[in-house]
């Protein structure tokens, strides 16, 4: 974001003190004191200092694992996107989240290995909902797919499901029920997403776990999917 006449602030997901935000001094007014140590979906190497202020400031950045693959797609830019997204909305400010930093790391790096005509999209949206599920998890709005929320009583496996994410999962229909309905088989994939399991989907398939992990953010970290 712009800062004064010629400052920004930059938000940071960092392995050691989870997200941050700094200031950046001149970064309006000339982009080559940091080049690309700036630019989103890179690993960076950071020196910060905090004189206990809300912001810190940048001293200096520096990329140390480029994604230029993943920068060059449009597809795996806008996943690699979406979950930068996903961090800044669902973890505190100053908060080490250490299993969120390996997911947020595997996942570009994935995006960037990934790139190439015989990749599907489907195989994009897969790897995005496995970071969001695992996200969800580390953060602890983990979803509850086996048994109604409210009741504790057991759904069977065959059977499709009404999800409330406010909730936390399924909710059954003598509960009341949850505005979203998974099919059997959506619900079997996001299970096993969510379990790191390997898996096969449609690209409809793939893009329903996708927007189930994100409406649940949307229900506890305010993300608006549309922006």
């Amino acid at each position: 974001m712009a800062y004064g006449e010629s400052d920004l602030v930059a938000t940071f997901f960092t392995e050691s003190d989870g997200k941050v935000s700094a200031l950046v001094r001149g970064a309006r007014r000339s982009s080559k004191r940091f080049a690309g140590g700036l630019e989103p979906m890179h690993v960076l190497a950071l020196t910060l200092e905090d004189k206990g202020s809300e912001l810190m400031r940048l001293a200096d950045s520096r990329v140390v694992e480029m994604h230029l693959s993943l920068v060059g797609d449009l597809a795996a830019l806008d996943a690699g996107g979406r979950a930068l997204r996903w961090l800044r909305h669902l973890c505190p400010p100053r908060t080490p989240e250490p299993g969120a930093w390996e997911g947020i790391v595997g996942l570009l790096a994935a995006l960037d290995a990934g790139v190439g005509e015989s990749r599907a999209p489907e195989d994009i949206d897969l790897e995005l909902a496995r970071f969001g599920f695992a996200l969800l998890a580390e953060v602890g709005y983990g979803l509850e797919l086996d048994q109604c929320t409210r009741c504790g009583k057991t759904v069977p496996a065959e059977r499709a499901v009404m999800v409330d994410p406010a909730a936390g999962g399924v909710v059954c229909t003598s509960c009341g029920g949850g505005a979203m309905r998974l099919s059997s088989r959506v619900r079997a994939l996001a299970a096993a997403v969510a379990r790191g399991e390997p898996v096969a989907a449609s690209l409809d398939e793939a893009r329903a776990l996708v927007k189930l992990a994100e409406d649940v953010m949307a229900a506890h970290g305010g993300l608006d999917p549309a922006r």
